[in-house]
């Protein structure tokens, strides 16, 4: 029998908050536009299944009472069918044909589209997704790198109307963000020095030669603001130094991804006569 509980990997007592982080990782792990196993589009559609339920408190307790059968049978449109159920220390067995007690007035009302759960739960089109929707308005908004790393409120006029929408903070170049009645693709400015790559970034630092061999600190900028960086005595050019966490957040949620910092050695085109003598002994010490 088929347990939503455990395809979402929760347990019977989660929250409200419980199901939906964990409908947020399976969802994305799970996606057949990004996981390209045999299995991830029927796994995909199973978690799908579970999150419409589950998140919906009428629609768990009809579960939690009389298990899928209810809604799986509705989605497929079957004849009378029997259930049991149970109400105090009894046992029930009941035969329906869509309505009438315990099921009078309770619109089961299939199963979405996942791909649509998908987008309404994250509010924008999945960025790996190749499959067509119905077309809808579709407008273009440019935001600088600040705007779209930590979100921003913008006054835009659709159709002659002057609207205030909402940017969630982490969107990147190419997201399609849908509101009620239109779409809106994002383009953002690239920063002067930051190269974003998803979630991640990568900012280049450069350091002297004495630095690289003997150690120590340097100051490199993030996006919440400068830290202090310690570099390990013997340090080679190239070496890459994760900030975890010192990334971009995710669009809906508190995960964020990291900062990677790329140490390049920096070798003088000039050296004076004494910096010669001093590289010359330190050859012979190597």
């Amino acid at each position: 029998m088929t347990n939503y509980y455990e395809i979402l990997g929760v347990s019977k007592n989660a929250t409200e908050a419980e199901i939906k982080s964990a409908y947020r990782r399976l969802a994305l792990k799970w996606h057949p536009d990004r996981n390209k196993s045999p299995e991830a589009e029927k796994k995909f559609k199973e978690i799908n299944k579970a999150f419409e339920v589950l998140s919906d408190p009428k629609k768990r307790e009809m579960y939690d009472q009389y298990g899928p059968e209810v809604f799986e049978r509705a989605s497929a449109g079957a004849g009378p069918q029997s259930y049991t159920y149970r109400e105090g220390p009894f046992t029930y067995t009941y035969t329906s044909t869509g309505g009438g007690f315990p099921f009078e007035g309770f619109d089961f009302g299939g199963f979405s589209d996942p791909f649509e759960i998908f987008e309404q739960f994250f509010g924008f089109q999945s960025p790996f997704s190749s499959r067509r929707r119905p077309r809808r308005d579709l407008y273009e908004i440019n935001l600088t790198f600040d705007e779209a790393v930590k979100g921003t409120t913008k006054q835009v006029v659709i159709k002659g109307e002057k609207k205030t929408i909402k940017i969630p903070a982490g969107v990147d170049n190419g997201t399609r963000i849908r509101f009620s009645n239109f779409d809106l693709i994002v383009n953002v400015q690239p920063h002067s020095f930051f190269r974003r790559e998803g979630q991640d970034i990568y900012y280049e630092k450069k350091i002297n030669f004495p630095l690289a061999v003997l150690g120590g600190t340097v100051v490199v900028p993030t996006i919440e603001g400068e830290v202090k960086l310690r570099i390990r005595p013997g340090t080679s050019s190239g070496t890459l130094i994760r900030l975890r966490a010192k990334g971009i957040p995710y669009p809906n949620s508190n995960k964020k991804g990291d900062q990677y910092v790329i140490l390049k050695i920096e070798v003088p085109e000039r050296v004076s006569t004494r910096g010669k003598k001093l590289l010359e002994e330190l050859a012979k010490e190597i």
